[in-house]
């Protein structure tokens, strides 16, 4: 079975619409998909109603913006009520910060030399209140300040880098708590794209099992071989549930297509045994 439970449409910062995104995924033959755009759920209507005509088992799902370790961390939620009021309280908290901290990005940018970046950014932001990071990016490259939407990233908007702005993101602790008070399972996403220690990463598997998260992507987009190993041996350690999802955002800036991760080991529990 083809399974993607990591992918963004234009309700946050992809660069497709939820439906095109399902219809994407059902072209490379994905069976279940998930869709998680960032702090937002408005687009799994729309995907939902596209993956019942494709015959691809449609999956709730959104990626939460956290702070932990003094670095923004991501978790994924799925199979969860969409309707859930404290959730999408919390989704919306967080929807508010990002407005602040684009325009505190944008200011910064223009100290480095670089004008009318918040502007720009909103012309490829669907949602104005999700407006983040690969916005700013994809406007860069617009006007030439670097070649590419990794490059811009590697450039500016990284902590160290003049873009990078701090901000106050939800806690571990709310988004697991949103999660599962709406019924859903909470998944660590792509471990292996944080800057953190082997210790600090158990120390943040040991914190996010404590509060009942129940997953973690063993297989993303941006994991190396040596990341997939190393996560499904925590994963066994844990005794987590294995997720998998490629983390498309779109054609052109995406580490792999929608539905193009790898499968997971068959000696691991798949995350979708936990699903309703």
């Amino acid at each position: 079975m083809i399974v993607d439970l990591h992918s963004h449409s234009r309700a946050s910062d992809g660069l497709l619409s939820p439906a095109d995104v399902v219809g994407r995924a059902a072209d490379n033959g994905v069976e279940m998909l998930a869709l998680t755009d960032h702090d937002e759920t408005k687009g799994l209507a729309q995907a939902r109603a596209a993956a019942g005509q494709a015959n691809i088992r449609f999956i709730d799902g959104v990626e939460i913006s956290i702070e932990w370790g003094g670095l923004q961390t991501h978790i994924v939620g799925l199979d969860f009520d969409v309707r859930d009021a404290a959730l999408n309280a919390g989704l919306e908290s967080i929807r508010v910060g990002r407005v602040a901290r684009a325009q505190r990005m944008s200011a910064a940018l223009e100290k480095s030399g670089i004008p009318g970046c918040l502007d720009g950014a909103l012309r490829y932001a669907e949602n104005p209140n999700l407006i983040g990071r690969s916005h700013f990016a994809r406007y860069l490259v617009e006007i030439g300040v670097c070649r590419d939407v990794r490059g811009v990233f590697d450039s500016f908007i990284v902590p160290g880098k003049p873009g990078y702005v701090s901000h106050q993101w939800a806690t571990l602790e709310e988004a697991v708590g949103w999660i599962l008070g709406a019924g859903g399972v909470a998944v660590v996403a792509h471990p292996g794209r944080y800057k953190f220690s082997r210790q600090k990463m158990r120390d943040l598997l040991d914190e996010f099992k404590g509060l009942g998260g129940q997953a973690i992507e063993v297989i993303s987009g941006s994991h190396s071989q040596e990341h997939c190993i190393e996560y499904s041996r925590l994963a066994r350690e844990y005794g987590f549930l294995a997720s998998c999802g490629s983390d498309f955002h779109g054609p052109e800036e995406s580490y792999i297509d929608v539905g193009g991760n790898a499968p997971l080991s068959a000696d691991l529990a798949p995350v979708w045994t936990a699903f309703r």
